[in-house]
């Protein structure tokens, strides 16, 4: 089964894909947020090339392990996205994704500039792995 995460924040979403095994996690693009809410024609293409048979949506939780503030619009966002694609969609811990992400593409020596575009759709693949990584442990 292929799963698509997507990392839903407010100007743009990060999109990774599973291979079809479940074993390994690959950033995709990313998209604007506004697309993918309201399931626009970019959004509805890479659905239709990567054919998911589940969304994996990325949580905000604090270092505790709690919801944060941002969980409630998370939730939301991801329910809607999931009953405009018709799929099912579970939640992973995106906690310190981001900064994983930044990490390391600045160790491939991208700018801040460049990084810009590429972080969401990497912070994506990282839960996205770990999620994978999670489910196969059982």
């Amino acid at each position: 089964m292929r799963v698509m995460a997507l990392d839903i924040g407010e100007v743009r979403v990060g999109v990774a894909v599973s291979d079809p095994g479940e074993r390994v996690a690959s950033p995709v693009c990313v998209l604007p947020a506004s697309d993918v809410l309201a399931h626009g024609k970019a959004f509805r293409r890479v659905l239709e090339d990567w054919e998911p048979e589940l969304l994996v949506c990325g949580l905000p939780r604090t270092l505790s392990g709690e919801e944060g503030p941002q969980a409630v619009r998370i939730r939301a966002a991801a329910a809607r996205i999931a009953a405009a694609c018709e799929l099912p969609h579970v939640f992973a811990d995106e906690r310190l994704s981001s900064a994983e992400a930044k990490r390391s593409l600045r160790e491939k020596g991208c700018s801040e500039r460049d990084m810009r575009g590429k972080v969401d759709m990497i912070a994506a693949s990282l839960f996205l792995q770990s999620w994978l990584d999670e489910r196969a442990r059982g």
